[in-house]
């Protein structure tokens, strides 16, 4: 699938879409887990995986081409309802509340929920405009080995602890208007894209 087989144009898309952005640095089984649990968990039509051109955090010295990263994405899963995409570069975007301002005007019909793992919850106060994310989509976090007590005692999960849903209320998320978010305690993967790398350096098959 190329990077423009979501066209920022159309006013037709599935009416649940989970959105899981990130680097994909490489793509990887972390990703492939979060994927299906958002699936059956938050009761989604669609996943997106949003390869971000150039994450404003991570040093561009080590990232791999765009279209490179994109195909591995391809690689690591294939599913009916998985969409990999460089939509960002098309938008022109640089910063995720940015992406997801343009993605709401782009598909209004459409219940976006934002993925991410607790990792990304612990350090989201960093991210420009952090505050917006969670007023723009609900949002579902996957629990990540050694992030989780930290993450749900960090400042993002302090700060909007009055709208977070219960897990068992986790399919209901897309319906619910924003803020909105759940802690899902799901399937954990200890694999990182920058481990995958460094044994790739060393010469370590995984």
């Amino acid at each position: 699938m190329s990077r423009n087989s979501i066209n920022p144009k159309s006013r037709f898309a599935p009416p649940r879409v989970g959105l899981l952005g990130g680097s994909f640095n490489p793509a990887h089984q972390g990703h492939v887990d979060i994927t299906l649990a958002a699936l059956e968990r938050l009761k989604l039509d669609q996943v997106w995986w949003l390869v971000s051109p150039q994450n404003p955090l991570k040093p561009v010295r080590g990232m791999a081409p765009l279209a490179q990263r994109l195909k591995s994405a391809h690689a690591a899963m294939r599913h009916p309802r998985l969409r990999a995409t460089g939509i960002e570069q098309d938008l022109g975007t640089r910063y995720t509340a940015d992406t997801l301002k343009r993605l709401v005007r782009a598909f209004p019909r459409t219940r976006f929920v934002w993925l991410m793992g607790a990792d990304n919850l612990l350090q989201i106060s960093r991210w420009e405009d952090w505050q917006q994310i969670f007023h723009i989509v609900s949002i579902a976090i996957f629990a990540r080995p050694t992030y989780c007590f930290r993450a749900l005692s960090g400042k993002a999960a302090r700060r909007f602890a009055h709208r977070r849903l219960a897990a068992s209320a986790a399919s209901l998320l897309a319906r619910n208007k924003p803020p909105a978010w759940a802690f899902l305690f799901t399937k954990q993967n200890p694999i990182s894209a920058s481990a995958i790398r460094a044994g790739r350096r060393t010469g370590r098959s995984r």
